[in-house]
């Protein structure tokens, strides 16, 4: 029986949203995902400036911002300058979500979010990769965050699931909750969105579901052979289980 529960993730001392704690989900063999290193959540832009120092002291010392620059530029970062954090912006979108005219977002209307996860697959590997490394290298806590911590934040979240030997089921549950979490926030927006692209600010299982399937059929269920096929070598994926695998 599957006893994995999502919400037992969900970081509800800090003030970021969408935050999780990826520490905690069941793996093969028994193991589990080890707790303490890396966090996930949606964009630290809405921080005051106690609830910045907040996140500091809990122990985040490195950030990954998988916005695309015009994003960041557009909202900013309060760790992009902070001189006590690794700070790196490693984009997983080639335009600004912001806009509904954006290539991307156009091309979000008439296809599902799990197929814009597979472009990011198929199209952005190497910065998958680079990802990787910094999470691999970084001392303390990680945090990886997009605009909503759902979508970009979601396929980060799975790779490193999927290397680590979580099920597909749980990884979908794990994805799927997101909406969950952000449900008041995005309200306002899902307003104010155009009728053919609220489905993207949710978080529907089969969305993961596609993601994985293509994992599954490309690449043979192995993340870890993409991950290397793009540029991780196979020491760096040793090392990076290592550190995720507890157990």
């Amino acid at each position: 029986m599957n006893t994995y529960n999502p919400d037992t993730q969900l970081v509800t001392e800090l003030a970021l949203i969408n935050c999780r704690e990826l520490g905690g989900m069941p793996l093969a063999d028994g193991k589990t995902f080890r707790k303490g290193i890396f966090l996930r959540s949606g964009s630290p832009e809405w921080l005051n400036e106690a609830q910045f120092q907040e996140v500091k002291a809990y122990g985040v010392k490195t950030v990954i911002d998988l916005r695309a620059p015009a994003e960041l530029e557009e909202t900013g970062n309060p760790f992009q300058n902070d001189p006590d954090t690794d700070f790196h912006n490693i984009p997983l979108f080639n335009g600004n979500p912001n806009l509904t005219e954006d290539a991307t977002m156009e091309y979000i209307r008439t296809h599902t979010l799990g197929d814009y996860y597979v472009i990011i697959a198929e199209e952005m590997a190497d910065s998958l990769v680079k990802i990787m490394r910094v999470l691999l290298n970084a001392e303390g806590l990680a945090l990886f965050h997009c605009a909503h911590g759902k979508d970009r934040t979601g396929v980060v979240a799975a790779l490193l699931y999927l290397i680590s030997g979580a099920s597909h089921e749980d990884i979908v549950n794990n994805y799927k909750v997101s909406y969950d979490y952000l449900k008041d926030f995005l309200e306002p927006f899902i307003q104010k969105m155009p009728a053919d692209l609220r489905h993207a600010l949710k978080s529907d299982a089969h969305n993961m579901e596609t993601f994985l399937s293509y994992m599954d059929t490309k690449w043979n269920g192995d993340a870890g052979k993409f991950l290397c096929s793009n540029g991780l070598t196979e020491s760096e994926l040793n090392a990076l289980r290592l550190k995720c695998i507890e157990g």
